[in-house]
């Protein structure tokens, strides 16, 4: 017996009820961002403040360093993506292409360091920085964040690399190219989507840590990134919710912003790979 299928309407009220789940949090975030103390304490609490208190965005800029933490935290997202997407980029395209005694081997060594926790590699990382002097620097978080990107960016890049024929690569080599001017002047350019989605996920990878940031950064102020210097404003005793809620949002924003602008490229990127 055919099994009817499932009603449009249930589709549509699981879409619902999964965007709801999704984005609540987000606008409790701001509720609280635009509440004030005493509003923050009602029980029940209120669906929006009855006056939105929307001069503490301006209030947080004034009194809290966000834009040094911005820039902090953007630096070392660029320069752990752009560490991360130049060895993915060749160790990708060599998996891809080139069978060699031992690559299965490493490609599931790389696989395995994938799937390591961030936090058990902070003691060995925290030593390597201490003997060398980058205790402090934002060089500890671009090195320690590369560390973190580059099995991920590979294996994504790899199964990019996969879908594209290698008849290009083999009518750019027999027109004379080498296998790395083949690699830089035909496959990079037809894989934009793909670059575009991995160094937007390591860019987030980055853009998130807090781990790395709260040991190697803790007394280096004028390094601290954003999420490092977010945890700061909690207090002892007392912590002031709304700003905390109004900072987070403001370190938020450029993050969506750059996932509103890629967002062609990053789709086409994780759907290219199945293709296959």
């Amino acid at each position: 017996m055919r099994q009817r299928p499932l009603p449009r309407l249930a589709l549509y009220l699981s879409a619902v009820a999964t965007c709801a789940i999704l984005v609540f949090p987000i606008y409790w975030l701001v509720v609280t961002a635009l509440s004030q103390p005493d509003q923050l304490r009602q029980l029940p609490p209120s669906f929006w403040p009855s006056q939105p208190n929307w001069g503490v965005f301006g209030r947080v800029l004034g009194e809290r360093p966000i834009g040094l933490w911005l820039i902090n935290s953007t630096l070392a997202a660029l320069g752990a993506v752009a560490i991360s997407m130049a060895v993915s980029i060749l160790a990708g395209y060599a998996l891809s292409r080139f069978r060699v005694k031992g690559g299965q081997s490493l490609g599931l060594f790389i696989l395995t360091a994938k799937m390591l926790p961030a936090t058990l590699l902070v003691i060995p990382l925290f030593g390597i920085f201490r003997a060398t002097g980058l205790i402090g620097s934002l060089w500890s978080i671009i090195l320690a964040h590369a560390t973190l990107i580059v099995p991920f960016t590979t294996w994504m890049l790899k199964g990019y690399f996969d879908t594209i024929p290698q008849e290009l690569e083999q009518a750019a080599m027999v027109d004379g190219c080498s296998p790395l001017g083949a690699l830089f002047r035909v496959i990079l350019p037809v894989s934009t989507p793909g670059l575009a989605a991995t160094a937007l996920y390591g860019f987030v990878l980055s853009w998130s840590d807090y781990a790395y940031a709260r040991t190697f950064l803790t007394n280096a102020q004028g390094n601290w990134t954003a999420n490092l210097g977010i945890t700061t404003m909690k207090g002892e005793y007392v912590s002031n919710w709304a700003d905390i809620s109004a900072a987070s949002i403001l370190v938020a924003l450029p993050v969506l912003a750059i996932y509103l602008f890629l967002e062609r490229y990053l789709v086409g990127g994780l759907t290219a790979g199945s293709d296959k």
